[in-house]
């Protein structure tokens, strides 16, 4: 079964951020950022049922990024919503009162 991945704007503005200051550390490092988190949105295409961390929303992590996918799951819909992508250091409540 294939789900549909949705990426909200909030969560596209999180992930320019990121690779944004990637970028500014090391050139074509934002690009590895945005492949991996590219690869793991395909994931979720097949296999979106990770553990939820709060609510109802499931998360993500990247392996080589210290970046999470924020994310709900709607089994009738077969449709996945990324809400945030933000660094793992942010507690959640922070990505709630900023988006």
């Amino acid at each position: 079964m294939e789900f549909e991945v949705i990426i909200l704007a909030t969560a596209l503005a999180d992930v320019q951020d990121a690779v944004d200051y990637y970028d500014e550390q090391s050139i074509g490092l934002g690009e590895k950022f945005e492949a991996e988190l590219n690869a793991f949105l395909i994931t979720l295409e097949s296999n979106p049922f990770f553990q939820n961390r709060y609510d109802e929303v499931r998360c993500l992590p990247l392996k080589k990024f210290p970046y999470m996918v924020h994310f709900t799951v709607d089994r009738q819909a077969q449709l996945v919503v990324v809400h945030a992508v933000f660094h793992t250091s942010l507690h959640p409540k922070v990505w709630k009162r900023g988006h």
